[in-house]
């Protein structure tokens, strides 16, 4: 294991780890207390600890924060492997145990929820709670899915065999990661439009300029899933704690948190007046809400 020092003016100065001869990128923050908890943040698809900025700013004060760049993201290495849930849980596992050294409460919002629910549940050992902030994963459909017409159907097919060709994968990357159209996006998910700012649609953009950016992009939507939610959530021992958006556009926030608590009933849950990333639109709400839970659960 080796670390460098990392300085940015557009950023929480932060720390590179070699792990698996790839460089991983984190910051922390804060000062220990043998009474509270340490916090580990987890970013969502094409994001890095860069979103996180307004709560490690905030929860600093309270605790020793951590943040990281998972493998294919933000500063992070972006090798041509093919990456899931089970990936970026041996990355987290490897990294509460070889750096920080003592088990931790995971935050992750979207894809980073999920990837902090796989390491909670199948590698107890490193959390003390889960907080999960409008959590990507799939759940196992209990229902038949009723079939679509046969014209929906070839079509469907048509479009997932072109998307699975590298050089459909690499125009449309091409697409996604003009800045007018991650500004686009963003503005769709998030509910107070204020909060999509030059910096953020430029953190972002940044890191889909990185030799491997256009692989990384085509492996997370051609590589399995990984485990279902429902399977983790009957395999998680530790608290867990929900925080939603609710005027999220991607997920139906109601809906899926029914399905949470189905699994896991002993659960604490909170619905904000946001979009997909809380943590960034409304920080003083979420960190108000991470500090009270974790201080009274954790």
């Amino acid at each position: 294991m080796s670390a460098t020092l990392v300085s940015s003016l557009d950023s929480i100065p932060g720390t590179y780890w070699q792990w698996r001869q790839q460089q991983i990128y984190y910051v922390r923050a804060g000062k220990s207390d043998p009474e509270r908890p340490l916090l580990l943040l987890i970013h969502g698809f094409g994001a890095s600890t860069d979103h996180w900025r307004k709560n490690i700013n905030g929860l600093s004060k309270d605790f020793e924060v951590w943040a990281i760049d998972l493998l294919g993201f933000g500063r992070s290495a972006k090798p041509n492997w093919d990456y899931s849930g089970d990936l970026w849980r041996d990355q987290l596992h490897d990294f509460i145990t070889e750096v920080i050294g003592k088990p931790v409460v995971l935050a992750g919002n979207s894809l980073g929820g999920y990837a902090s629910l796989c390491v909670a549940a199948q590698r107890p050992n490193t959390a003390k709670g889960v907080i999960l902030l409008n959590s990507a994963g799939p759940f196992t459909e209990i229902e038949p899915q009723p079939e679509p017409d046969l014209i929906r159907k070839i079509w469907g097919e048509l479009v997932l065999s072109i998307l699975r060709q590298p050089w459909a994968n690499f125009l449309l990357f091409q697409y996604i990661r003009q800045p007018w159209v991650i500004r686009q996006t963003l503005e769709k998910v998030y509910l107070d439009r204020s909060a999509v700012t030059d910096r953020l649609v430029q953190e972002i953009h940044r890191a889909s300029c990185d030799p491997g950016a256009p692989e990384v992009f085509a492996s997370v939507f051609s590589t399995r899933q990984g485990e279902k939610v429902d399977i983790l959530l009957k395999e998680l021992a530790c608290p867990l704690l929900l925080i939603w958006g609710e005027a999220d556009p991607w997920m139906n926030a109601k809906e899926r948190g029914q399905k949470f608590r189905h699994y896991y009933p002993n659960l604490t849950e909170y619905f904000l007046q946001a979009g997909h990333c809380p943590h960034d639109e409304v920080p003083d709400q979420v960190n108000s809400i991470i500090n009270q839970w974790v201080t009274t659960n954790c």
